[in-house]
């Protein structure tokens, strides 16, 4: 991904690209040429283009970026003999110039060269050439500078600093918000298979596009018709009359590597497949020819410069009211508002849009991911979080594709804006949606969503009763909690239902049944400027006087409007927002509208964990420390030589258990100490990661499965978090007059094992027993199995196949 969110193929330059890479050359204009090479260089000689090809992908490395199959940049290092440094350069092609291709090449040269010890750089260039100069600047590198007859001389540390760590992360992230920028907000569509047969999937997208407005040309391909919908139609990609930038598939699988090709041949930047049949359902022969296509289709898109969303998805829309896209099978387009929405289910993503609207929560935008090949929900949290009209991402999931990634953009979205989550579990996955990737064991998608901030519900009612309230009232400062109501018998309801919650009731004013608007209006505005009150939740239920509903109700809004405090309410038992309780606005529910729940368990439900969400964004983020005296290369070393020897991996000796452990300094000493037995474990779940694993050995451990987890890599706060976890962890802390143990010992321990975790992935399974005292934590045993890695690294510069 690039900086104006295209695609670009990135792999090793091979002998065979020797001719691709003079036409490359002879592209490239005298100006750029001379920059590159400090002279005209109208050819390349035999003997540099043989140099140039074949490389040995250690001290001399060479990346090529590739756009529809041509070369459009390359970028190569050649280590300095008996030294730690190499000679840095690259080049792209004119037309591409600007596009950040060459931050990308650095990335992954810088990359390369960490793996092999290599220590620093060198570039040497002109000193006309400020765009390159640049290039090394912005990303992060502190470069010594000489000025030499108009060379410029740069000489920087390849080490991975903090600094080129966010650089490249906030390069990620822009080049991925304008990837989805370009599917969600395109100037002009195209829907293949359009139709005017009102039951062919292609009619239903072509007339909900028409139906919501979009603000743009939206041309029907079809090669057996005229008109689609009173608009001319054109049989094939390749016939439109001008180039397109989005295109939605809706033919036969058989034919949808056909329409890319037309689609890549015309500059489209994104697809929207909604065609099925890539692996979904039928036998495992069929299944696994469906992925291949699906491979397939991926791969020919990406090389191309092209966004996949789908296959089989339900579609996209995009409510701004400068796009009104409805590039989906949703008959009626959703409300308007401040919520972006991701499902994994198309099935289901048709049913939540409408109920959504029914309950008064509005979309900005909507993406069915149906089998997510390409576009997920991380490409979404990466175009929301600096989206102007999104406030909060909703997400329904089924499993992960990527969920070390997920965890990382989560943390950092979560600091300015909430996630809600729906992760389906406890066995209510829908059936036949296995394909879409492995499935993340519960208690790892706990773990994972309460170290991201993320609040996670159990139902889609959940996930709107939490929406309405995110989008419509401010944040909680904190758990105490006041009560309004004309009726006892509901704040009594309250008032059990914070107890079970873990909230505090601050305060109960009953305005009693004969309560005018005005009571409630002066009742609640003295709540919400209380100083030990941080919510306020309303009870209404009609008297039998004739005191108007909606005086009542305008006399809630009133109050609440002027309360930096959320205000929520049980009013007549309405589910969303009444009429008279909503804010006027752009959007919906319009910030200052006040929520309305059936119940009071639902009200205080979707407030508590508000009020967790909360606490963890008021927690400052607490950093993942370094180990002092690691030493991961030996313990690369180490997993290498096993995996030479046996390549499906295996236990290691006790020995070997040992050594690896060393280089993170654990030791392993079998001397009888007496204290507490502890277990510690990281494991490699097969779609996560390393977990790290926590709990006080013995019955609560073993029988009772008393064990605390947490993501790797580790905080400093996420390893005490986790020794404090088990239900049994008061053994540690003196219980019953016992003496206390070390704490922060075993929090060190935490942070080393999720060091070595997060390092070395073909750790399947590494079990510490231990003991821990007043005097820190000793590890008695060790068992350590070593396999190849299954699950999904996160993104960023990695080895290249070949290299």
């Amino acid at each position: 991904m690039v900086a104006d969110g295209g695609t670009v193929h990135l792999r090793p330059i091979r002998p065979s690209d020797a001719d691709a890479l003079v036409e490359f050359h002879a592209g490239l204009s005298t100006h750029t040429r001379y920059l590159r090479y400090f002279s005209a260089y109208p050819r390349i000689p035999e003997r540099d283009l043989y140099r140039f090809t074949n490389v040995d992908h250690h001290d001399r490395v060479a990346l090529i970026a590739q756009l529809g199959g041509k070369i459009i940049a390359v970028g190569r290092y050649e280590r300095e003999p008996d030294t730690d440094g190499a000679e840095i350069a690259f080049v792209v092609a004119d037309a591409h110039q600007g596009r950040g291709i060459g931050s990308v090449l650095l990335e992954h040269l810088a990359a390369a060269a960490r793996e092999i010890g290599l220590k620093r750089f060198q570039a040497i260039v002109l000193a006309e050439n400020t765009a390159m100069i640049r290039v090394f600047r912005d990303a992060g590198y502190a470069a010594t500078r000489h000025l030499d007859y108009g060379e410029v001389t740069l000489e920087f540390a390849v080490d991975e600093t903090a600094l080129t760590e966010a650089v490249m992360r906030e390069r990620e992230q822009r080049a991925e918000a304008r990837s989805m920028r370009r599917v969600l907000a395109p100037k002009s569509v195209a829907v293949v298979g359009a139709s005017n047969d009102d039951g062919k999937i292609g009619h239903a997208v072509f007339s909900n596009l028409q139906r919501m407005g979009f603000n743009g040309p939206v041309y029907p391909v079809n090669g057996e018709a005229d008109l689609v919908g009173g608009v001319q139609a054109y049989p094939s990609v390749r016939d439109l009359p001008e180039d397109v930038d989005l295109v939605v598939i809706a033919v036969p699988a058989a034919s949808v590597a056909d329409v890319v090709e037309q689609c890549a041949a015309r500059g489209v930047r994104g697809l929207v497949v909604i065609s099925g049949g890539f692996g979904e359902r039928g036998d495992d022969g069929e299944r696994e020819q469906g992925r291949e296509a699906q491979r397939a289709l991926v791969s020919a898109a990406r090389a191309n410069g092209m966004r996949v969303v789908g296959p089989n998805c339900l579609g996209v829309v995009n409510t701004e009211p400068q796009v009104r896209l409805n590039a989906s099978l949703a008959p009626l387009p959703p409300l308007a508002g401040r919520a972006g929405f991701f499902s994994q289910s198309g099935a289901l993503g048709v049913a939540t849009l409408g109920e959504a609207a029914r309950r008064g929560l509005g979309v900005s935008t909507f993406v069915s991911a149906g089998n997510r090949a390409d576009v997920s929900g991380n490409d979404l949290l990466q175009y929301w979080e600096t989206d102007e009209a999104t406030d909060i991402a909703l997400l329904y999931l089924e499993s992960f594709g990527n969920p070390r990634k997920f965890a990382r953009l989560a943390r950092r979205f979560g600091r300015s804006k909430p996630i809600v989550a729906v992760k389906s579990g406890y066995g209510s996955a829908v059936a036949g949606l296995a394909h879409t990737s492995v499935d993340v064991p519960d208690i790892s998608a706990q773990a994972l969503f309460e170290a991201s901030g993320v609040i996670r519900v159990d139902t889609l009612g959940d996930l709107f009763d939490v929406a309405l309230l995110l989008t419509s009232q401010p944040l909680p400062p904190g758990n105490r909690v006041a009560v309004v109501g004309n009726s006892t018998a509901l704040g009594v309801l309250v008032s059990n239902a914070c107890a079970a919650e873990g909230l505090a009731l601050a305060r109960l004013a009953d305005v009693g049944v004969d309560g005018t608007p005005e009571a409630f209006e002066e009742a609640l505005a003295e709540a919400a400027a209380a100083p030990d009150v941080d919510a306020v939740v309303v009870v209404f239920v009609p008297p039998l006087q004739r005191t108007s509903n909606d005086e009542v109700a305008l006399a809630v809004r009133t109050a609440a409007a002027g309360s930096t405090k959320p205000v929520l309410s049980t009013f007549l038992g309405f589910d969303g927002v009444p009429g008279a309780l909503a804010a006027v606005g752009d959007s919906s529910p319009a910030p200052g509208s006040v929520p309305s729940y059936p119940s009071p368990e639902r009200a205080v439900r979707a407030l508590a964990r508000a009020v967790r969400y909360s606490a963890w964004r008021q927690r400052p983020p607490s950093p993942v420390p370094e180990v002092v005296g690691a030493d991961l290369a030996a313990a690369r070393d180490l997993v290498t030589a096993v995996f030479a020897d046996v390549p499906d991996g295996r236990v290691l000796s006790s020995a070997e258990a040992a050594q690896l452990l060393a280089c993170v300094r654990i030791a392993v000493s079998s001397v009888d100490v007496p204290g507490v037995e502890v277990v510690f474990s990281v494991h490699d779940d097969h779609s996560f990661g390393a977990l790290v694993s926590f709990g006080v050995g013995g019955v609560a451990t073993d029988l009772l499965g008393d064990r605390a987890y947490a993501a790797v890599p580790l905080s400093t706060a996420d390893a005490a978090e986790l020794i404090a976890a088990p239900r049994a962890a008061p053994l540690l802390s003196g219980y019953a007059g016992a003496p206390h143990a070390d704490l922060s010992a075993l929090a060190d321990l935490a942070l080393r094992l999720s060091t070595l975790g997060d390092a070395l992935p073909e750790i399947a399974e590494c079990t510490l027993r231990a003991v821990a005292s007043s005097n820190g934590a000793r590890v008695t045993s060790a068992h350590v199995r070593i396999a190849p890695p299954t699950a999904r690294g996160d993104t960023g510069p990695r080895r290249l196949r070949g290299l």
